[in-house]
């Protein structure tokens, strides 16, 4: 009998950047319209939309084996999972996204101590309580369900939100009072799933294929035909994630050169690398990088 993998994959925000990951990695996912089942070209694997929020939850229930979730849901539900791997992506940027505590421009307030029997809205609940406790601070921390920037002052005189630009809090006329916690996204297995040697392999498999994809983002490789003699000043030009594949060519008088380099810089670097001597440069896309 065939064993399978539930997979628990992000709804929201971060299904789309899951999927173009997952895509990178190897896997192709299709997410169906009004389906929370997407397929996937893994008989061995079962694909559920979950919100992240809850995903920790199903997690360590065993509803699912593996999942992706913020670090901050697992603080969050006070989740026991297995952390398999961190995968720093987001739905905007490679950076962590920071909790932060805010209030409006005009307010009073300098720090949490401020905030000493007030009214904080948040979807962090916990996580908020926690942040209070910590800095002996009572207050009323309200769920809320959505459009948290628009609550202060007539609604909550804080919020403790999620952000990774800063902009949706600009925009709003607020101000960050303090960070909370920084998340990146995480794979998490259920403690008992992981220790069964075909889902543990399964797991780990996919781990190493999704950092490998995340290794691999920005990067590019390139490839040139070399003059023998002209190589030492070409491998001074090549800022390389390892040292550069060197490898003979039929002409003893050339060599070829293949590096990994960050896409960023390559246009700056090419014609250098011409005016140096090389020749038949060619750059080509990665998908992963696995060290």
């Amino acid at each position: 009998m065939s064993q399978t993998l539930k997979l628990g994959l992000p709804a929201g925000s971060l299904q789309e950047a899951t999927g173009e990951l997952f895509r990178r990695a190897g896997y192709k996912i299709t997410f169906p319209s009004r389906s929370y089942f997407p397929s996937i070209d893994d008989d061995e694997i079962e694909c559920t939309l979950i919100r992240a929020q809850e995903m920790a939850r199903y997690v360590q229930q065993g509803a699912l084996d593996v999942g992706l979730t913020g670090h901050d849901w697992i603080v969050e539900t006070g989740a026991d999972v297995h952390e398999v791997a961190e995968l720093v992506f987001s739905k905007v940027s490679r950076r962590p996204v920071r909790w932060v505590l805010c209030v409006p421009n005009d307010s009073p307030v300098k720090s949490v101590k401020d905030l000493q029997g007030a009214r904080i809205a948040t979807e962090a609940v916990g996580l908020t309580q926690q942040y209070l406790k910590k800095h002996g601070v009572e207050a009323k921390v309200e769920f809320s369900w959505g459009a948290t920037e628009v609550k202060p002052p007539r609604l909550a005189d804080a919020i403790v939100e999620v952000t990774e630009t800063g902009s949706s809090l600009k925009a709003n006329n607020l101000r960050i009072v303090d960070e909370i916690l920084q998340s990146t996204t995480r794979l998490i297995a259920n403690k008992t799933a992981y220790q069964d040697p075909w889902k543990k392999q399964k797991i780990d498999d996919l781990a190493l294929m999704l950092r490998g994809a995340i290794d691999a983002e920005g990067k590019v490789g390139l490839m040139m035909n070399v003059p023998r003699e002209r190589l030492p000043h070409v491998l001074s030009l090549l800022p390389a994630l390892q040292k550069p594949t060197i490898s003979s060519l039929a002409d003893e008088n050339w060599v070829d050169v293949n590096t990994v380099l960050d896409e960023s810089i390559v246009r700056r670097i090419i014609p250098r690398l011409k005016a140096a001597g090389a020749r038949g440069i060619v750059e080509y896309p990665l998908n992963k990088i696995i060290d």
